[in-house]
């Protein structure tokens, strides 16, 4: 292993080798069958097949053959975890939005895929693609709210000459008009829904302000109507509200709930559209009342991607199933497809009561544990995506993303979501994650750290009874601040925070403060900026020496909570400029040695608390947890590493 011994202040430019303790990688630990992006296509011999994109690192692109259910197609897509989207353009080839920005094309029916390289400079995320006209594609970006267009002859341009609405993040979605060739794209983390003209770049926002508030225009389709009224369907969130929006009139027709805006189908004529709701499968006509459609099937699950072919609608769903029912004889059929699982990154990780080392996927959720001791591995599947956790006693607490859930685990009995083990114990209005979890088992509380919505700022403080499970929220104890680390002095918890709120808003404050926390109050008593200019305080933890020690931007600072002042400040590395947000980075832990290992800014380090002498002892680390016998764990992305001082 490479590692670099430093003199605080130092830039970590020049590697030495120096004596280290044992590396071990354990390989991945969590895997996930998720699929997203998915399309019924027809190869060039008319054979229908359906595609889908697995998650994983990377991510997979799959076909299968409709009529044999058989798997045609397994091609990694490089550099991208997942794909939210397909479109198949005009001359047969379909596109693949990589989530690492980059557009991928591929030929149905053949065993090749290009990558067409990145869409757009400094875009590092793609989301839904729409076919346009001669073959061309367009498709939606993040950060800089952004459409692009491809076309095999002209390459990559950007339709409107930057954002689509100044100050926004997101283009969630995209549909194309065939009959004026007009794009409708789809806003966030505030929503907007803006007409585009593709060929000059013309803008119109077409949302009535009456719905401005929401987060997300998160899906879009165009359904066939009679004289030209064709119809728009807009999602909205928060919530789930479907807008119908009439294409000739330019007015809001209806409003409707719970439609899986996954994918809608409709026939040419425009007499009905597909969709599910609620695990069914619908059909309705957009030009009249939602309230008169018809369910024609139960039991389907979420559609990823529906087509109708000829009298037989097929449904591919977020489950993997594919679905098939005959609109004449009301037959159907339900076939499993089998997805062949992919590792995915560790995105929380923790030494658990039972003595396993506990760990949390992103995206796709799902959750693992490795036994230190004989190496067992066991797959949690079923809960959503994991950004902090903690014990207390026997049991587990998580904070799920997203909408700012809880759950608990009791590690004496058996892992079964549907007998309610995890238990879901409440969400809290305007709040995603929690990636800072505090225990203290004196007070039998659990302390939650949030980080907001989209598109908002100022995160709430959570507590809770472990024996009433009573859950408390106390909003923004730091105005437009949210939560990124917690300790307990034994008398009161100390909060870090960060300038950060959820995705898609610019923070509104310059610098991270420490605040003091009086449980019994409930109230706040104390506030400080332990280090200047500081945008997030990642890691708080009691030292060696009985202060709290805590990183702000790869600053160590040492804090003496009785006399509510910072001793001294020590850099530890060097910090990244701020980008986009800053949640997490830094984590310490005490070994029984005497040193402190952590991880920071991808280094795996050790410090010695004495000199603060830091030893860099691997790179491309993050996370952190520690086993009973003083190993200490790490992950590089999918992987799980163990290192023995």
């Amino acid at each position: 292993m490479l590692t670099l011994v430093i003199a605080l202040g130092i830039s970590l430019s020049v590697f030495a080798q120096v004596q280290t303790g044992k590396f071990s990688n354990l390989g991945p630990q969590v895997f996930a069958s998720m699929i997203q992006g998915s399309i019924f296509v027809e190869d060039q011999q008319g054979n229908p097949l359906v595609y889908t994109v697995v998650r994983g690192e990377p991510a997979h692109l799959l076909a299968f053959d409709v009529k044999s259910k058989k798997l045609v197609l397994d091609k990694a897509l490089p550099e991208s975890d997942g794909v939210w989207d397909m479109a198949q353009a005009s001359d047969g080839y379909l596109y693949i939005p990589g989530a690492g920005g980059n557009l991928f094309r591929h030929l149905p029916g053949t065993q090749e895929v290009e990558d067409l390289g990145t869409a757009l400079k400094g875009e590092t995320y793609l989301w839904n693609l729409t076919a346009g006209k001669d073959g061309e594609v367009f498709g939606a970006t993040y950060p800089g709210c952004r459409v692009f267009r491809y076309h095999p002859k002209d390459g990559f341009s950007d339709v409107a000459k930057g954002p689509l609405v100044a100050g926004e993040n997101y283009v969630r979605s995209l549909a194309y008009h065939t009959k004026t060739g007009l794009l409708y794209a789809g806003i966030g983390s505030h929503a907007h829904l803006i007409e585009l003209n593709p060929i000059n770049g013309a803008k119109k926002e077409l949302l009535p302000k009456k719905y401005q508030d929401r987060e997300f225009v998160y899906s879009l389709e165009i359904v066939p109507g009679k004289n030209g009224a064709d119809r728009l369907m807009a999602l909205l969130t928060t919530g789930n509200t479907t807008l119908v929006y009439n294409l000739k009139t330019m007015q809001v027709e209806q409003e409707i709930q719970d439609i899986d805006m996954k994918a809608v189908a409709a026939d040419k004529k425009g007499k009905a559209a597909f969709y599910t709701t609620k695990g069914s499968l619908m059909s309705f006509n957009a030009a009249k009342s939602a309230g008169l459609a018809k369910q024609l099937l139960t039991d389907v699950g979420t559609a990823n991607a529906i087509k109708l072919i000829h009298d037989d609608v097929y449904v591919l769903t977020s489950g993997a199933n594919l679905v098939k029912y005959n609109l004449k004889n009301k037959a159907s059929e339900k076939t499993k497809l089998e997805i062949p699982a992919q590792p995915i990154p560790i995105n929380a990780l923790m030494y658990g009561p039972d003595g396993n080392i506990w760990m949390g996927g992103y995206l796709a959720g799902g959750h693992a544990t490795y036994h230190p001791v004989n190496g067992q591995k066991t797959k949690l599947p079923g809960l959503d995506q994991t950004e902090g956790m903690a014990a207390q006693g026997n049991a587990i607490y998580f904070g799920i993303y997203p909408k700012g859930k809880f759950y608990e685990f009791n590690t004496k009995q058996s892992w079964d979501i549907k007998a309610g083990n995890p238990k879901k114990l409440g969400e809290i209005e305007g709040q995603s994650r929690s990636f800072a979890v505090l225990s203290i088992p004196e007070r039998q509380q659990m302390i939650f750290g949030m980080i907001p919505e989209y598109g908002k700022l100022g995160g709430s403080l959570i507590t809770l009874d472990v024996n009433t499970k009573e859950l408390k929220a106390f909003d923004e104890p730091v105005k437009q601040q949210a939560i990124s680390s917690l300790a307990y002095t034994g008398k009161e918890v100390l909060v870090g925070t960060t300038i950060s709120g959820g995705l898609g808003i610019a923070p509104a404050t310059k610098e991270a403060v420490l605040f003091s926390w009086d449980l019994d109050k409930n109230q706040k008593t104390h506030q400080i900026v332990p280090v200047a200019g500081a945008t997030a305080i990642t890691c708080l933890m009691k030292g060696p020496d009985g202060y709290i020690w805590g990183v702000a931007d790869g600053t160590l600072f040492i804090y003496d909570a009785a006399q509510r002042v910072v001793l001294s400040t020590h850099k530890l590395y060097d910090f990244p400029p701020f980008k986009s947000h800053i949640w997490r980075s830094a984590f310490l832990t005490f070994h029984p040695s005497g040193m402190i290992y952590g991880t920071g800014n991808n280094h795996f380090f050790k410090l010695d608390p004495k000199t603060k002498e830091v030893t860099i002892l691997d790179q491309g680390a993050s996370l952190l947890t520690m086993d009973a016998s003083g190993n200490i764990y790490f992950r590089k992305n999918t992987d799980l590493w163990k290192y023995t001082p």
